[in-house]
């Protein structure tokens, strides 16, 4: 995977390291990771919080909480998902930012539906952001998750041209 700034992390709401990718960050990280997120008290449901990435490559990390699939305003809570991480990089200059699929595991989120909102979400808000550069790659672990975002990435026609796909 390329060298990027920022890693978006799927939290939960205590930020404080779950299973999965989540737990695996935290490890990768260290106990610092642990006790800067405990002093931040927690994050709601699509909004971010910005903390050092401590012992991984990335010089940062922005937690997100995605929605549990069929929860109530679940669209519009993963589109602010990933909104937000792109708000709080543009707020601290950071210039490449890496995606998972958020809730797409352990919350149950379709993945052809999840990956349509993380591609409208992220296109929409480039444009919005014309004037600012940022480098956004989707780390996509699941083939068909990969498959997905890459084709709705080139739907968009410039913005396969704007972002990157690891798998």
């Amino acid at each position: 995977m390329s060298e990027c700034e920022c890693i978006v992390n799927a939290a939960n709401e205590t930020l404080l390291g779950g299973g999965g990718v989540d737990g695996a960050i935290h490890r990768a990280a260290g106990s610092e990771l642990r006790e800067e997120c405990a002093a931040l008290g927690g994050c709601r449901v699509g909004e971010a919080k910005l903390t050092k990435g401590y012992r991984l490559r990335a010089k940062y990390i922005i937690d997100t909480v995605g929605p549990v699939y069929a929860s109530e305003r679940c669209r519009k809570n993963l589109a602010k998902c990933y909104t937000a991480s792109l708000d709080l990089a543009k707020e601290h200059g950071i210039r490449s930012i890496v995606f998972p699929s958020i809730s797409t595991g352990k919350f149950r989120y379709p993945k052809k539906e999840a990956c349509q909102i993380a591609v409208k979400s992220v296109y929409t808000w480039l444009m919005e952001n014309h004037d600012y550069e940022i480098k956004v790659v989707f780390s996509c672990v699941d083939p068909r998750i990969y498959e997905l975002i890459f084709r709705f990435c080139h739907e968009k026609k410039s913005l396969g041209e704007i972002l990157s796909l690891y798998n």
